[in-house]
C-alpha cells in the first residue's frame, strides 16, 4: 500500500474528496460482501475519467479472479471477464501494489497480452484490495484513449480507496462471520429448546418442535396432522406465539358437525338481509383474524361448496361476505388440522385436490401418546400439579399401569383419567386403585357426574364377568375391597 505524506494527498482534488466521503458513506452502509462495490464504481470512472471499472476477488488456492461488480461510462454492467486484462490482474496480485500504465500499447511488457490487444486498451491503473494482510481482490479501470488523468493524483485516490474498502471489508465480514454463528446456534437452539406448552422431550417431540420452530418464523400454510386428543390447537398456538404475529389476533374455528350455512357465516361474516336474522353487517373470522393467525380444526369435515371458498382465501387473500358482492382483501396465516388422511379422500373426490395442496406446504404430523411413551412421566407431573392444590405422589404399579395402557384417547384421555384419579384419592398418595381407564369410546365422552361413571363402568365389568368382583376388581386395577366399598355405597343397586 503507498504511505501517504502530505504532499502525495495533496495531489487529490476537492473532486475526488467529495467522491471519497460519498463512497464511505455506502461502504459503511454496506451488509454483504458482494454489495461492497457495485454502487460506487460509476463514482469512481467518473472522477478518473475512465471508460470502464472492475472489482473482482481473488480466490489464492485456484488462482483466479471472479467478477463482483463491471461497469462502463454509460453505467452498464459487463459480465464477461475476459474483456479485461487478467495479466495486469496478475501484476497487481505478484506486486502487491498499484499499477499505472499511461501507454501500454508501448509497453513490451504489457502490450503482450491478448486482452489489450483485442480491445486496443491504452491505459490501465489497478490497485490491490487486503483483508488480515492477503490481497483479497484488485479493483482495476482503463480507457481506449490515451488519459492524461491516469495519473499520480488519481493513482492516490484509488489507493485510498482501496484502503477504505479494505477496512469496510473487515467490518462486513465480521458481521457476517456473527450472523453464521447466530444462525447455527439458532438453529442448535431450535433441535431441543421446549416449547412451554408443549410436555415431552422424547425424540419425537425434540422433532416436532424443531419443525416448529422452522416454520413459525414464516408466513407458510401449515397442516397438523395427527390423532385426537393429541394436542393440535396447543401446536396452533405454539406457531402463533413464535411468529411475526405473535402481538396479532389469533382465532380457532371447529369445523366439525356445524351446518355449512352457519359455518360459512362464522368465517366470512355476513350482509344484513343475507338471510333471515341477520338484521346487521357482520365481519367473519377471517377478516376479524386479519394480520394474525387462524385455524381451522377439523378441515376435513367442511363441505366441497365450502372448500371452494377457502381456496379463495389461501389462493387470493380475499373474501366476500354472504349477501354481498364486494371483496374484502384478508391478511392471515392459515393453519389447519386434521385426524383424516385428506390425501385419500382427495382421490375419493371427497375433497378437493387443489385445497389438499394449498394446506399441505409444511405438514407436521403430531405423533400419539404410545409412540412416545417416555413422555408420560412428566405429562403425569404436569396434570397433576394443575388439577391438585397439594403435593400428590404417585405410587409406582400406578405410573407403570399409565406407561403400559395404548392411550386411544391420547394426551386428552391420560389427562382425563387423571382428573378422575385425583378426585378419588383421599389423601397425597396416588394409587392404581385411583387410576381408572375405560377403552369403550362411549365412556370417554362421558358427561354424567362422577358417581354415574362409576357405576356405569362398575356394572359393564360385574356383566362383562358375570358378576365376579374379584374378576371385575383385577380387570380394572383395583382391588376388591374397592368394588365391595363402590357397591355397598351405591346401595347394592348396581
Amino acid at each position: 500500500m503507498i504511505s501517504y505524506d502530505t504532499e502525495r494527498i495533496k495531489l487529490i482534488d476537492k473532486d475526488q474528496f467529495e467522491t471519497l466521503y460519498q463512497i464511505s458513506k455506502s461502504l459503511n452502509s454496506a451488509n454483504y460482501q458482494d454489495s461492497l462495490i457495485g454502487e460506487t464504481l460509476d463514482l469512481i470512472i467518473r472522477v478518473i475519467k475512465a471508460e470502464r471499472g472492475l472489482f473482482v476477488k481473488y480466490n489464492e488456492a485456484e488462482d483466479s479472479f471472479s467478477i463482483i461488480a463491471a461497469r462502463n461510462v454509460q453505467q452498464e454492467n459487463v459480465q464477461n471477464l475476459s474483456e479485461f486484462s487478467s495479466g495486469i490482474l496478475q501484476k497487481v496480485i505478484e506486486k502487491k501494489q498499484p499499477c499505472l500504465y499511461h501507454d501500454v500499447q508501448s509497453n513490451p511488457d504489457i502490450s503482450q497480452f491478448k486482452s489489450i490487444q483485442i480491445h486496443n486498451i491504452k491505459s490501465i491503473l489497478g490497485v490491490p484490495i487486503f483483508s488480515n494482510d492477503k490481497v483479497w481482490g484488485v479493483i482495476l479501470v482503463d480507457s481506449q484513449m490515451q488519459r492524461k488523468e491516469f495519473s499520480d493524483s488519481n493513482l492516490v485516490f484509488l489507493d485510498f480507496f482501496s484502503n477504505m474498502v479494505s477496512l469496510a471489508l473487515d467490518k462486513i465480514k465480521k458481521l457476517e462471520e456473527l450472523q453464521d454463528e447466530n444462525s447455527i446456534l439458532k438453529n442448535q437452539i431450535q433441535s431441543f429448546v421446549q416449547i412451554p406448552e408443549l410436555i415431552g422431550n422424547s425424540p419425537a417431540m425434540q422433532k416436532m418442535t424443531s419443525l416448529i420452530h422452522k416454520v413459525a418464523s414464516t408466513d407458510a400454510t401449515v397442516l397438523l396432522l395427527g390423532e385426537s386428543g393429541t394436542g393440535k390447537e396447543i401446536v396452533a398456538r405454539a406457531i402463533h406465539n413464535l411468529s411475526g404475529r405473535k402481538d396479532k389476533p389469533y382465532l380457532g374455528q371447529f369445523c366439525g358437525s356445524i351446518p355449512d350455512t352457519l359455518l360459512e357465516s362464522e368465517l366470512f361474516g355476513y350482509k344484513r338481509g343475507a338471510f333471515t336474522g341477520a338484521a346487521t353487517d357482520k365481519k367473519g373470522l377471517f377478516e376479524v383474524a386479519s394480520s394474525g393467525t387462524f385455524f381451522l380444526d377439523e378441515i376435513a369435515d367442511i363441505s366441497i361448496a365450502l372448500q371452494a371458498k377457502l381456496l379463495r382465501v389461501l389462493q387470493n387473500k380475499e373474501i366476500i361476505r354472504l349477501g354481498d358482492t364486494q371483496v374484502i382483501k384478508v391478511d392471515v396465516r392459515v393453519i389447519a388440522a386434521t385426524n383424516k388422511d385428506l390425501k385419500q379422500l382427495s382421490k375419493e373426490e371427497k375433497f378437493r385436490e387443489d385445497l389438499f395442496y394449498r394446506l399441505n406446504v409444511f405438514p407436521i404430523k403430531i405423533p400419539p401418546l404410545r409412540e412416545r411413551r417416555g413422555d408420560i412421566p412428566l405429562l403425569v407431573d404436569h396434570f397433576l400439579k394443575k388439577y391438585s392444590s397439594k403435593k400428590v405422589l404417585i405410587d409406582p404399579k400406578a405410573m407403570k399401569l399409565l406407561e403400559s395402557f395404548e392411550w386411544p384417547g391420547n394426551v386428552r384421555q391420560l389427562e382425563n383419567v387423571l382428573q378422575r384419579a385425583l378426585i378419588l384419592c383421599d389423601d397425597d398418595r396416588l394409587t392404581s386403585e385411583h387410576v381408572i381407564i375405560e377403552e369403550d369410546t362411549d365412556d370417554l365422552n362421558f358427561n354424567g357426574t362422577l358417581e354415574e361413571f362409576e357405576k356405569t363402568i362398575l356394572k359393564k365389568r360385574l356383566d362383562e364377568y358375570q358378576g365376579n368382583r374379584t374378576l371385575a376388581a383385577k380387570s380394572l386395577g383395583v382391588s376388591v375391597r374397592w368394588v365391595q366399598l363402590k357397591i355397598k355405597e351405591m346401595g347394592g343397586d348396581i
